[in-house]
């Protein structure tokens, strides 16, 4: 119970990564605020919160939007209480070759990937900043050092997510905010699923491709959505109090360590 008495907003909650973090939040005593796109799905995943006895706010929100953001933050503190913890989790995966990518993905992908990381936090910190605590941690990915083919946008978003975290966690260490990334490999959500094209997709991202220069995964399995849940939550507790401007990279060992 490490989150007893403290409000968490998730975003990207609707399924995956976040539904999962939003779920561990509450098992350790958070009320949550879960926000997604996805309006029927970011509901289900408040009812199952409000299922473990907990506080919850289900709201449909694109982080892309300023307007939006703003209005959906005041009020989460407005219904559930000051906000002590933000994790960052909405992003969106569009494949494509650089020559042929289309101005609308690239665009798209970096208003939510990046764009979104902005806005939520900065609506965040600038009312966390009076409290003088909080904890922001942003999902972020291992792509975000290593290339991928078909996933410019991608990696180059996550790239700049990250980087915009630690120039965040450097401005809000004065307030006593403390700002983190998580970047995880492959992981068994609907967004690792859409690649796969075959019952053995599994086991060839295990085992990694030579013609796509991508290693395999040195453990041997994919993660699961808690996985991660698992790390985004230490660095939100007061176990990680010491802790700020670090990405902890959660994959298995697919980078070997060279991130």
């Amino acid at each position: 119970m490490e989150f007893q008495g403290k409000v968490a907003l998730v975003t990207g909650a609707a399924q995956g990564i976040g539904a999962s973090v939003a779920m561990a939040l509450a098992r350790g005593g958070a009320a949550v605020a879960v926000l997604d796109l996805q309006a029927e799905a970011v509901a289900g995943t408040a009812a199952a919160l409000r299922d473990l006895g907990r506080p919850a706010l289900g709201l449909a929100v694109d982080v892309a939007r300023t307007d939006a953001v703003e209005a959906a933050v005041a009020q989460v503190e407005q219904e559930l209480g000051a906000i002590d913890i933000l994790v960052n989790v909405a992003g969106l995966l569009r494949m494509g070759n650089i020559l042929t990518l289309s101005d609308e993905d690239w665009d798209r992908t970096f208003a939510v990937n990046v764009g979104g990381v902005f806005r939520v936090s900065r609506a965040v910190a600038n009312r966390m900043a009076p409290r003088k605590r909080g904890a922001i941690v942003t999902v972020g990915s291992n792509a975000s050092a290593v290339p991928r083919q078909q996933m410019a946008a991608y990696a180059a978003s996550k790239a700049a997510s990250a980087h915009f975290s630690r120039c965040l966690a450097l401005e809000m260490a004065q307030h006593g905010i403390r700002c983190n990334v998580v970047s995880p490999g492959s992981t068994d959500t609907a967004m690792q699923r859409q690649l796969w094209t075959s019952p053995a997709s599994e086991q060839a991202v295990i085992a990694g491709s030579l013609d796509s220069y991508r290693l395999g995964i040195p453990l041997g399995r994919i993660a699961a959505p808690d996985d991660i849940a698992e790390a985004v939550c230490f660095l939100a507790s007061d176990r990680a109090r010491h802790i700020t401007m670090q990405d902890l990279c959660v994959d298995g060992g697919a980078t070997l360590g060279a991130r």
